[in-house]
């Protein structure tokens, strides 16, 4: 009897792990922020027709500091006076439709950011997830190799 109780909570455990992880993979379906084109063409495009710099950021919905990223640092106030100088794609690299792009950048670890000019040239990448602050001053450093 003993051990049928104890299969039961192991079966009860694995059934709730599954369910928690299928509920984190629904609420961060890698969609893009407000505001964030999710078409590598798209933001290029953009880009030269509004002679603005590109922040190309590659990402997945599983990833724990593209989350953090998402959720915490985009949003931020020390990220908010850069909204506005960038076009700002966020590709999901499970996409079919993003793996030429990734490729196109040698995407090997995520978050991976990719700097373009308004020409659509590479200026500069980061990869990782970092804190506002941290990030902040990345932008405004690209900013400055953009123009």
């Amino acid at each position: 009897m003993r051990s049928f109780f104890i299969i039961a909570l192991v079966g009860l455990a694995i059934y709730g792990g599954l369910q928690s992880l299928e509920k984190m993979g629904s609420e961060s379906s890698g969609h893009a922020p407000a505001g964030f084109l999710t078409s590598y063409a798209s933001a290029v495009a953009r880009a030269k027709t509004q002679g603005k710099p590109v922040v190309v950021i590659f990402s997945a919905s599983w990833c724990p500091p593209c989350r953090t990223m998402r959720e915490q640092v985009y949003p931020s106030n020390e990220v908010a006076p850069y909204k506005d100088k960038f076009v700002w794609a966020y590709l999901d690299v499970d996409q079919p439709n993003n793996r030429s792009a990734a490729a196109q950048y040698g995407v090997r670890g995520i978050p991976h950011y990719e700097f373009l000019n308004a020409k659509g040239e590479s200026v500069g990448q980061v990869v990782g997830g970092t804190d506002a602050g941290s990030f902040a001053a990345v932008l405004s450093s690209m900013l400055t190799k953009a123009h």
